[in-house]
């Protein structure tokens, strides 16, 4: 048995899911080589490399493959979007059980089986990480979910608009699983009468946040990385080092 010890830096795993239009796709490229795995058909307006649409699941294989048989310069992949995928995947399910919808599989058993693919799917991209040196960002839309808290109440946090079992396995097999919003202040208005409203003030400073909190889901491993940087791809990376 070999006995590792320090620090062991490889390519990150990243999941990064925010807000509709706040420009993940953007913030992947500035990842060193870059290669966008165009699943979405939403980046023609970036410039930047990128796969051609990536309609169905055989597709999506083809291109991990060729990344990993071919020489190339890339050292970064990034898919866009999980959540995308992973209506190719459940599709790819619905069709081999002979159903229209993967929900017409009985209960949760079509989801399980899902889950098998997307387990393959993360060891193609580990075969990438490990052998061809390659960092690997998920990108994801968000959804409000009820959060259930054995503690307390449930309430309503942002989540990967994924379902709850392939969101649990990407965020266990991820290093950082970032949220990325707006920063939004409330003030209060007097509206007289001993009533007050509020209102809503900036809206247009991005940030991420790295740690969960009861509005977000989020993780990181990486050490003295703070609970919130801003929208940048630099202000991640520098706490990669050695």
């Amino acid at each position: 048995m070999k006995i590792l010890t320090g620090k062991q830096n490889k390519p990150r795993r990243t999941l990064l899911y925010g807000v509709h239009g706040i420009g993940k796709s953007t913030w992947a490229t500035q990842a060193p080589g870059c290669i966008l795995l165009n699943i979405e058909d939403g980046v023609a307006d970036i410039d930047c490399a990128k796969t051609e649409h990536l309609k169905d699941l055989d597709a999506v294989n083809e291109a991990l493959l060729w990344l990993f048989q071919h020489d190339h310069k890339f050292k970064t992949i990034a898919i866009d979007s999980a959540d995308w995928l992973e209506s190719l995947i459940h599709a790819q399910v619905a069709t081999k059980a002979g159903k229209e919808s993967i929900a017409d599989i009985g209960y949760r058993t079509g989801y399980k089986q899902a889950l098998a693919i997307w387990d393959q799917m993360l060891s193609r991209l580990d075969r990438l990480r490990m052998e061809k040196g390659m960092g690997v960002i998920l990108l994801a839309h968000c959804a409000v979910k009820k959060h259930q808290d054995p503690e307390q109440e449930s309430y309503d946090r942002y989540q990967p608009a994924l379902h709850d079992l392939a969101s649990a396995m990407l965020q266990e097999w991820c290093d950082e699983v970032f949220f990325a919003s707006y920063r939004v202040f409330l003030k209060k208005e007097d509206q007289g009468f001993g009533k007050t409203r509020a209102l809503a003030t900036g809206g247009t400073e991005r940030y991420i946040r790295t740690q969960e909190t009861a509005a977000c889901l989020a993780k990181n491993r990486l050490v003295g990385l703070p609970s919130e940087i801003d929208f940048d791809w630099s202000e991640y990376e520098k706490f990669f080092g050695g």
